[in-house]
């Protein structure tokens, strides 16, 4: 076949050919998963890494275990370009006889992050079909409320616990056995998923890149290692059909390393709604009815108004304040979500500390701040030391050059500015799950966190 543009330009951009190393690991893990779990699946978004993936996976098991069939799990969050859905469709069609393929399109409660009254909004909600983005796909394999075998799926859960509770239901359903999703994430993609492989906890078999989700159920990156550049050079020498949306992408200036497929109301593409618009309009007018703050959002994304850029506090407040006057104009649903990450922040820094690096602790006792240290932070690669604030809560850290990891009520009223809803900005990264573990912890022992508010 032949490759736009657009695959040759990231070649020729590299300069470099496909990293010999990562494929070799590749082949050993497939063989290290295929030989150690009966039953194995991949989930396929529609981008460039789970596509890769899903057709390296096929290519392997057709190769050296052609009696070993496989799942594909599609999650459809219904607000996509017509692009994705195009490739998901072609793709799943061309695969259907050498795999088994689920397209679940089923309510789910995924975050948005454009707007300060929905913390979530729900793909395929049936109390609004008439809104939908596009109609639902039509295919034996595709599974919806009406053909819905997933037996641990409940109503309008969260984005994840679907996901998870697939992996669980498809275990069940081929005998119990031990049960691996393969995913196509990789390190270089982010910090924090860079962090995640680092300190992976739960391992299978001391394997950084496989780690277990419920019992006999896993879950497995095994391109984790792999650079963006691995990934095109991948695709273009074995002509492996991609998602033609990257080549819009392209076009519209953007660098490989900013082409991401994702959810348009999320807290990573949220920037990126403008796309939308300008690449397709059809699918821009329908977003505008889905879901709040869509417009603001696109007008607004990278401005102050959605804490973007340096925030100007306004006369007569405090950072404290004027976080406590946000607050107070957030629905309580909201406003509850806030102050209860805040406070358990405030908690934090009151009594265990965070990691520091040592140049910015010295930097905060040369400016007066009353700190003192606590041992050593086991969540830091470097093993830093723990510092806890013995007056209140710094109102701001201008002073300080490094203010990242250090708290303050300027990064509170940032989250409320930014409509984040998880307090990331402040680094947050606790599941569901581990909140509802520290509160059962909090009613055994009576733990009381004092109210700062």
């Amino acid at each position: 076949m032949e490759f736009p543009k657009f695959t040759k330009w990231v070649i020729l951009m590299y300069k470099k050919y496909l990293n010999t190393n990562v494929c070799e690991a590749l082949t050993n893990r497939l063989i290290f998963i295929f030989e150690e779990f009966e039953n194995i699946f991949v989930s396929f978004s529609g981008g460039k890494d789970s596509g890769l993936l899903l057709n390296l996976v096929l290519d392997f098991q057709k190769k050296y275990y052609p009696n070993h069939k496989i799942g594909v799990f599609h999650q459809d969050f219904e607000a996509q370009y017509s692009f994705t859905t195009q490739y998901v469709e072609e793709t799943l069609e061309r695969i259907k006889n050498d795999a088994e393929v689920y397209w679940v399109c089923l309510p789910m409660a995924t975050r948005t992050a454009l707007s300060n009254y929905e913390m979530f909004w729900y793909p395929w909600d049936d109390k609004k079909q008439d809104l939908w983005i596009r109609p639902l796909p039509e295919h034996e394999y595709v599974i919806s409320l009406e053909n819905n075998p997933m037996t641990t799926y409940r109503y309008k859960m969260h984005q994840e616990d679907l996901a998870k509770q697939f992996a669980r239901w498809y275990k069940k359903k081929h005998g119990d056995g031990s049960t691996i999703c393969l995913l196509g994430n990789r390190a270089d993609e982010s910090l924090q998923r860079y962090n995640g492989f680092l300190n992976k906890k739960y391992g299978y078999k001391n394997e950084c890149w496989i780690t277990q989700q419920f019992k006999n159920v896993w879950c497995a990156s095994p391109l984790y290692d792999w650079t963006i550049s691995d990934v095109w050079h991948c695709i273009y020498t074995n002509r492996y059909s991609y998602n033609k949306l990257y080549d819009l992408f392209y076009q519209a200036g953007l660098k490989p390393s900013q082409m991401r497929v994702a959810s348009p109301f999320n807290d990573y593409a949220k920037d990126s709604l403008n796309l939308y618009r300008v690449i397709e309009p059809s699918t821009w007018l329908k977003l505008l009815g889905r879901v709040q703050g869509v417009n603001f959002g696109n007008i607004y994304g990278k401005t102050k108004a959605l804490g973007y850029r340096n925030i100007t506090l306004p006369e007569g407040h405090t950072w404290e304040s004027y976080t406590k006057f946000l607050l107070a104009t957030l629905p309580a649903r909201i406003r509850n979500n806030y102050i209860k990450k805040f406070q358990t922040s405030i908690h934090f820094w009151h009594t265990t500390g965070g990691g520091l690096e040592e140049e910015t602790i010295q930097e905060l006792i040369d400016h007066g701040y009353n700190i003192k240290r606590n041992g050593i932070s086991n969540y830091t690669v470097l093993k830093e030391s723990r510092v806890i604030f013995l007056d209140k809560i710094p109102d701001h850290t201008d002073d300080i050059k490094s203010t990242k990891d250090i708290p303050s009520w300027k990064r509170m009223c940032y989250c409320i500015l930014k409509n984040d809803h998880l307090c990331r900005f402040m680094g947050f990264g606790l599941t569901r799950d581990q909140q509802r573990n520290i509160q059962e912890i909090k009613k055994k022992y009576k733990v009381v966190i004092k109210d700062d508010f």
